[in-house]
């Protein structure tokens, strides 16, 4: 494969995962990756921090889905619409291929504490971004914490059925399903 085709992360991430299954993530070098990506070390760094920043690269892409689709949503829609939004931001990021990756991802995940903890790190920055456009939008603190902490509890409960399904089901529909059930156990809570 010569150095200059495209897709540098695409293929990062692939010989990553890859390396990751093969030989372990502890054991597995940038240098292993670099090389079966057919790309340089430099690259490689130029484009991630480490190699553990290679399978959490989408992690921008998710708070841009999400707080972009907060903005979009119109002025005067209430909290729940605009969650709705911001959930179906973050599945819609998602593409049906990206579904295979992530199905690879879960066992190279449990297998490492460094990756669970980086996992952690994505899920509470996520987290943070909707809970900030969701204050900057409502004015109140405690909604939007609460709002961003059950969006994205719904949003990672439908990725982990996505992934897990033996159907090839789109992931907004199971999001959402997850995001429904969640306010519904919320106002049972709270009613009883």
């Amino acid at each position: 494969m010569a150095r200059w085709d495209p897709d540098a992360r695409g293929r990062l991430l692939r010989a990553a995962i890859e390396l990751f299954a093969e030989q372990g993530y502890e054991a597995t070098t940038t240098a292993q990756i670099a090389e079966r990506a057919g790309l340089t070390r430099t690259t490689l760094f130029r484009l991630f921090s480490d190699k553990r920043e290679i399978l959490f690269q989408g992690q921008g892409a998710l708070i841009a889905g999400a707080t972009e689709a907060i903005h979009r949503a119109p002025a005067g829609a209430p909290a729940d619409e605009v969650l709705t939004a911001a959930v179906t931001g973050l599945a819609d990021v998602h593409t049906s291929e990206q579904r295979e990756t992530g199905q690879l991802l879960v066992p190279l995940m449990a297998s490492s504490p460094e990756l669970q903890e980086r996992a952690a790190f994505k899920r509470d920055a996520i987290a943070r971004a909707i809970e900030h456009e969701l204050f900057e939008r409502f004015d109140d603190r405690r909604l939007a914490g609460v709002l961003a902490d059950i969006g994205v509890r719904s949003y990672y409960a439908g990725y982990a059925s996505w992934i897990a399904s033996p159907d090839d089901l789109p992931l907004t529909p199971l999001v959402h399903q997850e995001l429904a059930e969640h306010t519904a156990a919320l106002r049972h809570v709270f009613a009883g």
